[in-house]
């Protein structure tokens, strides 16, 4: 036979042959590298995009339940809000993605995969195309995994519900379109996590003072020294359209960690989300088309919640949970009705599992949780010991754990997830390293695995860090899980992500062409490295004890566009650097931040610029920092000499506690001057004796080289410089700080 004929003969077999609609292909799961174009990646050119929505209502019908979201058990008997499951079914022609948000605290893996296994079976979706979530309600029937123990009756009833929502939102294909749009919201969520002073750290479950960190510790500002890290205040949506403009569906997504926890059964913040958008996008719907379906999804909300501990009790933001979901709804009407949709459309999804270990107990703290759990017998855990001892029993036992990650491609549009409590400092890292713009990240999907600090805030401590099954994976969990789900974002685009790194607004530009020997942003993500954008490759190095990506000042100048400026927040670790020939004439500029009270705290409030040798002092160092209850408030410059003549010379302007402020030290042979926020009336101006011992070529920023009283706050844009910066030179850097 010619081989132009056994070509066509075989490609006729291979088409006859290719499961119906591509359906119920179970591709591999494996993630593909940038570069490398799979079919799990990248469905073949579109057919007709279709949508189709469900909800099904999943209140439990027999009273009381055992409910979720807390650390002994209770039982509710009384439903204040019904509860649901909203689904999603998205196919393009060769492939089917399932997506449920469940109105419930947690969905435990196991029952999450025998869902998926009888959704497959009952529909065209294959079980590795099903993402199930939870929006984390705190009032719900408890489904076990955590701390408390499953109801098994609302276990058994929920099960054949959550594959209804998927049957019926696939009964409820028809031809749509999709598109994205986000909006700022920032004034409905803040970060609940703040870290303590050094004199008030509290212990820990086990008894060990390890408590550096804890959440709504700022409930008393006089405890605290500033948040732990960012919020994410996006509020995304992807919204389903009919081709004649009908609302099909509307999938947001947010990071704020639930409302309240009320003494009864309810959907929280997202049903009436989820409702109320339901009601004002259905005004003129046709009776004979499927009811709209409106979905709250979960982002990344371990460490933030609604209200702002920044501000005053007086003037903090406390909404009632109906005015706060009204809010919301205003905003994603507004962010909708900028949305352009598209019809061409094809999909991709990849999934991975992930075996991570648990830190399980050691020898001593398992004997003390045996002996606690030996004398519980089979009843459930009445205090925070008891709990937390069977939790170390289960750690032991198990070891480890298998975790679901998973992205999807909708379009340009893309969604990840994780199946733990995850920062938000983990969410901002997916959306701005994804090579999707348009990127969602949905947590607490497709199992429940607990908080995932990254390895900096471990070093913080904290219930979210103690060891149980909503706690307990390893310290490194957090930077595998997102090196993985950025992986399968890439195999999703066949493109790499993309890189960080702050734009350079006009002040930053005139910091670099200033010419400094090094210049440090501290807008990193994480350590142990502090990059130097000065072009001299003087990386810096930051130790333990510094949260990342806070909120840093002046965004309108040294970043452009609408780009957030960020910050290091330090807490008892310093950035280290040795730069040689630094001698006696030396500047440093930097935007400080105190976060110490300096009428109730230690004598000095924090260094936040020192020179000496490192874990002492040497010959001769010099220091910068902030007065506490000596000099409250004011700067103030030290010099060390190991022959105990030491001069202290302070400022004469207070500085608030919490406020961005810009400082110029400028050492000139014998001469030190100090210069505050424009002035260019130096705040502090003294003499240093002649002939004095060499400084040391060792510099520290956030801390003294002796570690005493390390800074505790924010710092932000350190340019150092091998020179004594002119009068001129200092008025031209202020210029752009004024």
């Amino acid at each position: 036979m010619h081989a132009k004929y056994v070509w066509l003969f075989m490609t006729a077999v291979l088409f006859l042959l290719m499961p119906s609609d591509g359906f119920a292909d179970d591709r591999s799961s494996t993630p593909l590298k940038a570069g490398i174009i799979g079919s799990d990646a990248h469905a073949l050119p579109a057919a007709e995009f279709k949508v189709g929505a469900a909800v099904i209502d999943i209140t439990p019908e027999r009273l009381p339940v055992i409910v979720s979201g807390s650390l002994t058990l209770r039982r509710f008997g009384k439903v204040i809000s019904p509860l649901n499951v909203r689904a999603i079914v998205i196919a393009d022609g060769k492939m089917r993605i399932g997506i449920a948000v469940v109105d419930t605290c947690l969905v435990p893996q196991p029952l999450a995969d025998e869902v998926k296994a009888l959704v497959a079976k009952q529909t065209k979706i294959p079980k590795n195309r099903i993402l199930i979530s939870a929006n984390h309600c705190h009032t719900t029937p408890s489904l076990g995994d955590n701390l408390v123990s499953p109801d098994h009756n609302y276990v058994e009833f929920i099960r054949g519900k959550i594959v209804k929502a998927f049957i019926d939102a696939e009964a409820n294909l028809e031809p749509a379109s999709v598109g994205w749009a986000t909006i700022d919201a920032a004034k409905y969520t803040a970060v609940r996590r703040w870290i303590r002073r050094t004199d008030r750290i509290e212990n820990d479950v086990f008894g060990n003072p390890t408590v550096r960190a804890h959440m709504h510790a700022a409930g008393n500002w006089n405890n605290v020294t500033g948040a732990s890290g960012p919020e994410d205040p996006e509020l995304s949506i992807i919204s389903f359209q009919a081709f004649n403009g009908r609302p099909i569906a509307v999938l947001a997504n947010f990071s704020m960690h639930y409302f309240e926890d009320a003494d009864g059964l309810g959907s929280d913040y997202y049903g009436l989300f989820c409702e109320g958008l339901k009601e004002r996008l259905s005004k003129n719907r046709d009776k004979n088309s499927p009811p709209f379906v409106g979905i709250m999804s979960h982002g990344c909300s371990g460490d933030v919640w609604r209200a702002d501990y920044s501000k005053h009790p007086t003037f903090r933001y406390m909404p009632t949970i109906t005015e706060y979901s009204n809010k919301m709804i205003d905003l994603a009407m507004k962010a909708y009705r900028s949305i352009d949709h598209k019809k061409d459309v094809d999909l991709g999804m990849i999934e991975k599992r992930v075996r991570l270990k648990y830190r399980v107990p050691d020898v001593q703290r398992l004997k003390w949780a045996l002996e606690i759990v030996e004398k519980m017998g089979i009843r459930e855990p009445e205090n925070r010991d008891e709990a937390y001892a069977r939790e170390q029993v289960a750690l032991h036992e198990q070891k480890s754990v298998e975790v679901i990650l998973q992205a999807i491609r909708i379009g340009d549009i893309a969604i990840a997830t994780t199946s733990t409590e995850t920062y938000a400092l983990t969410g901002l890292k997916l959306k701005l390293q994804s090579p999707f713009k348009k990127t969602m990240v949905i947590e607490l999907a497709n199992g429940s695995h607990g908080y995932i600090p990254s390895p900096a805030q471990h070093y913080f401590g904290g219930y979210n860090t103690w060891p149980m099954r909503g706690a307990g994976l390893e310290v490194q969990a957090e930077p595998i899980i997102t090196e993985v789900v950025l992986g399968l974002l890439e195999g999703l685009s066949d493109k790499p992500r993309r890189p960080h790194q702050q734009s350079l607004g006009p002040a930053a530009q005139a910091l670099v062409k200033a010419k400094p020997v090094a210049y440090w942003r501290l807008d990193q993500f994480e350590g142990p490295q502090a990059v130097d954008v000065s072009g001299q490759n003087r990386h810096a190095v930051f130790e333990p004890g510094i949260a990342f990506f806070l909120e840093g000042p002046k965004s309108n100048i040294y970043n452009t566009g609408n780009e957030q400026n960020r910050a290091a927040h330090f807490a008892g670790g310093r950035l280290r650097s040795q730069i040689a020939n630094l001698g006696d004439h030396y500047s440093v500029s930097l935007w400080f931040w105190n976060g110490m009270p300096t009428n109730n705290g230690r004598e000095m409030s924090s260094w936040m610029f020192s020179r000496g040798h490192n874990h002492g002092l040497g010959p001769v160092s010099e220091h910068l920092g902030v007065g506490g209850t000596k000099h409250p408030g004011k700067l103030v410059f030290l010099r060390s000499q190991n022959d105990g003549k030491n001069q202290l010379i302070a400022g004469r302007t207070e500085i608030k506690r919490w406020t961005w402020n810009h400082v110029v030290l400028v050492r000139a042979g014998n001469t030190v001057r100090v210069y505050l926020n424009g002035n260019l009336q130096p705040e502090i101006n003294t003499s240093i004796p002649e002939k004095s011992p060499i400084l040391s070529d060792e510099i520290f920023v956030g801390g003294r080289s002796d570690n005493q009283s390390n800074w505790e706050g924010r710092l932000d844009e350190v340019a150092l410089f091998n020179r004594s910066l002119t009068v001129e030179e200092i008025e031209k850097l202020f210029s752009n700080v004024k």
